[in-house]
């Protein structure tokens, strides 16, 4: 599977946060809550939802599934006037990224096994210390095997490969 090459010109969001770890994954509370008041927020620039993780420079080293990073549920509003109650504004920086679009349950991990482990080290990238995000849209399903997103990861020019 190959990713498309975007650069990304950077995005303003609202949401919710939670730190968690994959041993400790708190994603269904994350989402259960911000879902109850995702209608509260003004300006909003789609209908589609966007999962957002921040990882230190250090996660990817090993993998640790007790490791902690920090995971969002957002929405791209328009700008951050009107944030509600208990949620929060962040600005997605610019840059590249290596989209791939994945159909299949959100339960299936293999999809990140594949980038992490074939992709990326033969593809003459790195990764770069920027979130990581997942868009949700229409045809996201969660679970469901004819589910749809689009998988953005950080990435940038391997020095090394020069």
């Amino acid at each position: 599977m190959e990713p498309k090459i975007v650069e990304f010109p950077g995005k303003k969001l609202v949401g919710m946060h939670l730190t968690m770890s994959l041993a400790n994954n708190r994603t269904f509370e994350l989402w259960s809550k911000f879902k109850k008041k995702a209608d509260q927020i003004k300006d909003r620039v789609s209908s589609d939802f966007i999962s957002m993780q921040l990882y230190d420079t250090a996660y990817f080293a090993s993998f640790n599934p007790a490791a902690i990073f920090e995971k969002w549920a957002t929405v791209e509003v328009a700008n951050h006037d009107n944030i509600p109650a208990e949620m929060y504004p962040f600005v997605l920086p610019k840059g590249l990224y290596a989209v791939f679009y994945y159909k299949g349950s959100s339960t299936d991990n293999s999809i990140f096994q594949h980038i992490f482990t074939e992709w990326l080290p033969n593809s003459g990238y790195q990764l770069d210390n920027r979130p990581h995000f997942e868009v949700l849209g229409s045809r996201y399903k969660n679970n469901d095997p004819n589910s749809e997103e689009e998988i953005w990861i950080p990435i940038q020019t391997n020095p090394t490969l020069k």
